[in-house]
């Protein structure tokens, strides 16, 4: 799951969604400096990574990449079911996705100074860049696979050719489609039954 579906997961406060991102943007000892009151959202965000990685579906859309993308697998996943998400979002919203990352947007940038310096460019350039609208479209998806490509090893920057990634995407779509469409109702009634 990629930030538009764990934002949609989560509770709809300012602190949990915050907390839900923090997860992924704020690692190791750093995380224990966080306010408690980041510890709700960060605690829905393992659950829902934790449910997801060892999903018999989800393992199905990785099988759907081919070898020289399976390292890559879990990331092209994550970031093609936010883009599936952001497709089908009336299926699960009663409220539009425009309605839904405008919300977002305006309650991050009004609680910017809730957050830790660092983590707070990376927030910023989402609302900026409407990151989270972004998916509806596969320019948005191209554009998540360039910003990873820039954030990995030189080693694996070289192997990882995003034209080449965007076809495993395009080429698997109506299966992963598919997946993400029988995984994701899934999810949300496994995080109904929980208490974090």
């Amino acid at each position: 799951m990629n930030w538009l579906a764990h934002l949609f997961l989560s509770e709809p406060t300012i602190e949990d969604r915050f907390g839900n991102l923090l997860a992924d943007l704020v690692k190791g000892t750093n995380r224990q400096k966080l306010s408690p009151r980041f510890n709700k959202g960060i605690k829905c965000h393992l659950l829902i990574d934790s449910f997801t990685d060892r999903h018999l579906i989800v393992k199905r859309s990785k099988n759907r990449i081919d070898t020289d993308y399976k390292r890559y697998s879990g990331v092209l996943v994550d970031i093609i079911y936010d883009r599936i998400l952001a497709r089908n979002w009336q299926r699960y919203s009663q409220v539009s996705l425009s309605e839904f990352t405008e919300e977002i947007y305006t309650s991050f940038k009004d609680n910017l100074d809730d957050i830790p310096m660092p983590t707070r460019k990376n927030i910023e350039r989402m609302i900026d860049e409407k990151l989270l609208d972004s998916y509806y479209y596969m320019s948005g998806v191209e554009k998540a696979l360039i910003r990873i490509k820039q954030r990995l090893s030189s080693k694996h920057s070289n192997l990882f050719i995003v034209s080449n990634a965007m076809k495993q995407l395009e080429n698997n779509y109506e299966g992963l489609e598919e997946d993400f469409n029988i995984f994701f109702p899934e999810i949300i009634d496994y995080l109904k039954t929980q208490k974090y």
